[in-house]
């Protein structure tokens, strides 16, 4: 049975994207057979992956509101990728009077759990439907919180928005855990930040090794690469391939 793993965070810019990508690559190095899922519409995890949103016929917004086969575009860099694209800004609205609106995720990804060890879910810098359906078809959510201290504690309201899914509409959904990303060990605001997302969040899920704050991941993705591809000696490219590694012990 595939792995499906939400990851998600309500703030922007916390690299939900960069690790989506970087992770789905590690794991398909692993021998995983891997799809991301681009539940974004800002589209930022197709664009890194190479592809123009705007030119794409068909996206996830397809699947989800008109009820057609998942489009999964094959093999790049050895991952399989569901689009999307601006279209799916539309979704939030439209969803509100759809039926089973709450699980149209869940089953646009039935027919090719089979096909996969891990889906990742790339969620929207929110807490709206998009991010609820994706948690509501998500067995995982992984959690990026960027180490600052302002971050740490919009996770409260994060928390809460598991803990309803959880509830009712989802009850098996686990926390995979926390990836602190954006780590500047430089400075005592990034040591005591990390320190605080430690203390606070260790007895929720793991805490994964911190990811440092690199212009070489913003270089990589305008290359359209995984940092692994781009720079293979970059110290970040061995913490994102011992997450991986850890996310396959999940049971």
């Amino acid at each position: 049975m595939s792995k499906i793993i939400a990851i998600f965070n309500q703030s922007g810019g916390v690299s939900k994207s960069t690790l989506t990508m970087n992770l789905g690559y590690h794991l398909a190095q692993s021998k995983q057979k891997v799809l991301l899922v681009d539940m974004d519409p800002q589209a930022s995890l197709t664009a890194f992956m190479g592809l123009e949103p705007s030119e794409l016929d068909k996206t996830v917004y397809n699947a989800i509101l008109g009820e057609e086969p998942l489009p999964i575009l094959q093999n790049i860099h050895g991952i399989n990728l569901a689009p999307a694209n601006i279209n799916l800004s539309g979704a939030e609205l439209e969803l509100v009077l759809a039926d089973m609106r709450d699980i149209r995720l869940k089953e646009a990804l039935e027919p090719v759990l089979l096909n996969y060890d891990f889906i990742l879910i790339d969620c929207p810098p929110s807490l709206g439907i998009l991010s609820y359906i994706s948690l509501v078809a998500a067995t995982y959510v992984l959690i990026p919180v960027q180490t600052e201290y302002k971050a740490l504690k919009g996770t409260e309201l994060l928390l809460t928005t598991i803990a309803r899914v959880r509830s009712r509409a989802n009850r098996k959904l686990q926390v995979a855990g926390f990836v602190p990303t954006m780590y500047d060990n430089r400075t005592g605001q990034g040591s005591q930040s990390l320190q605080s997302i430690t203390n606070s969040l260790n007895k929720i899920g793991t805490i994964y090794p911190p990811i440092p704050r690199s212009v070489a991941f913003a270089d990589a993705v305008q290359e359209h690469l995984p940092l692994a591809l781009y720079n293979p000696k970059h110290p970040s490219v061995t913490i994102l391939k011992q997450i991986a590694q850890s996310l396959k012990t999940l049971s």
